[in-house]
């Protein structure tokens, strides 16, 4: 039999210091998943110091907390990274896919959430609808339902609150000078207008968030006006109820028509030139609510 050829002492030894030199070289590729440094050696906001955050929201680069306040005033961004944002297949790493299981994860717990909504279940039979508006009409509201089909009847979810005596509104709420609009859903007819927009424009207490967005009203010094819109009217007419914002909202809802639900514009004070203000009286709005 032939003998295995056996290696010299000095050639093992250098194999194995070659092994020992691979294991200690550093890896080229980082691990997927990885920090990695900024690539932005400079702020984008001041331009002088080293960037040390980077926004997840519009990925623009800031070395402090200052830079940071004044890219999302500059560029309006709420700092809130896009979970629906697109990503490129050649871009794509474990944490955008962990990124988008979580929002799954998201979005299944709200739809379950929806599922058990016991007011939302229940399906609004037109007895109900009818009750509903007969009810409005003891307050004074003249309400009116638009018939199935219509966006405002999908997404309206008010509803009456049989043990309160109470009903709870949905209201929309409109920012023309920011451009931004809001849903509240089952608001009590005995919350005044100024508890309503609490979240949304103090100064102290709002959502930081809405807050930037809403900066113009939030940092006003004259005020704002709440208007809703005169319903029954011509089209080349429009004309706007100012609300009260001391007074509840079924207050301010008396003595008027609304189409589904009421809807807000919140404006700032001396910008509602364009916004014709009308006083309806009592009668002429049961004129109009009994046009029904």
């Amino acid at each position: 039999m032939d003998a295995a050829p056996i290696k010299e002492e000095g050639s093992l030894k250098s194999e194995a210091m070659e092994d020992v030199k691979l294991k200690e070289e550093p890896q080229v590729n980082p691990r997927v998943g990885s920090k990695r440094k900024l690539a932005m050696s400079r702020c984008e906001t001041c331009g002088t110091e080293e960037a040390k955050y980077r926004c997840p929201r519009c990925m623009r680069y800031s070395c402090s907390l200052p830079c940071v306040k004044k890219h999302k005033a500059d560029l309006t961004c709420n700092g809130v990274r896009d979970k629906t944002a697109y990503v490129s297949l050649q871009q794509f790493t474990e944490m955008n896919l962990l990124s988008d299981y979580r929002f799954l994860e998201d979005v299944a717990r709200t739809a379950d959430k929806v599922s058990r909504d016991t007011f939302l279940k229940r399906p609004k039979r037109k007895k109900y609808l009818f009750f509903m508006k007969n009810r409005a009409r003891k307050q004074g509201i003249y309400l009116r339902l638009l018939p199935n089909g219509f966006s405002k009847r999908k997404e309206n979810s008010t509803v009456f609150d049989h043990r309160k005596q109470q009903f709870c509104w949905h209201v929309k709420l409109q920012f023309p000078q920011s451009q931004a609009e809001y849903t509240e859903k089952r608001v009590p007819d005995d919350k005044t207008i100024n508890e309503i927009l609490k979240p949304y424009i103090d100064p102290e207490e709002s959502d930081p968030v809405i807050r930037q967005r809403l900066k113009a009203y939030a940092q006003s010094q004259t005020g704002v006006q709440i208007l809703m819109r005169v319903e029954n009217m011509q089209q080349n007419m429009i004309r706007y109820h100012e609300l009260d914002p001391y007074k509840s909202l079924s207050d301010n809802l008396k003595d008027k028509v609304i189409i589904e639900y009421p809807t807000l514009h919140v404006v700032l004070r001396g910008s509602s030139n364009d916004m014709q203000l009308l006083q309806v009286k009592s009668e002429s709005a049961q004129k109009l609510g009994n046009g029904n």
